[in-house]
């Protein structure tokens, strides 16, 4: 059984994804929303509606994978484009910060594709320094709903990284 934890949980996407597939367990959610969180625990019981910068690294158990979405406000064409240096768009390195203590070995994230291209691609190049500095390797793609069955066009970029040097 693969356990992981699920952050930016929203309603939980990763975690119903994962849990249906069968062999994956979430054993810790967080979620800041007060409305996701609602819903979150609506299905699910258990959610930490903290803060994530507020969370102690030790107060999440250990796991062997890491899921969530970031907040994309500040890299989607919608949005204030501000990326790393928005306070929302910065969460990002909490996920750093915990990957750093728990060492998981796989990170899925998901954004908007707009991460990509963001102040010319610098924040994306941030952004795999950030994994690379901690010895993951990682790999991006940009996937369509509307490929997945899904009747909607809406492309997002995954990020998934894993332990260890190539």
């Amino acid at each position: 059984m693969i356990k992981f934890i699920e952050l930016f949980a929203g309603i939980g996407g990763f975690r119903n994804g994962l849990e249906q597939t069968g062999g994956y367990e979430c054993i810790y959610a967080n979620e800041f929303d007060k409305y996701s969180n609602s819903i979150y625990k609506r299905h699910y019981k258990e959610c930490d509606i903290r803060n994530i910068r507020s969370v102690r690294a030790d107060e999440i158990p250990k796991c062997d994978m890491v899921v969530g979405g970031f907040p994309c406000q500040p890299f989607s064409i919608a949005g204030s484009r501000k990326g790393l240096d928005d306070k929302r768009g910065d969460l990002f390195f909490e996920v750093i910060r915990i990957i750093k203590d728990k060492r998981p070995s796989i990170v899925l994230l998901e954004n908007v594709k707009g991460l990509l291209n963001i102040q010319k691609g610098k924040v994306f190049t941030s952004i795999l320094r950030a994994f690379q500095e901690f010895d993951y390797n990682v790999q991006a793609e940009i996937l369509n709903t509307k490929n997945f069955g899904i009747p909607q066009n809406r492309e997002r970029i995954f990020i998934i990284a894993t332990f260890g040097k190539a």
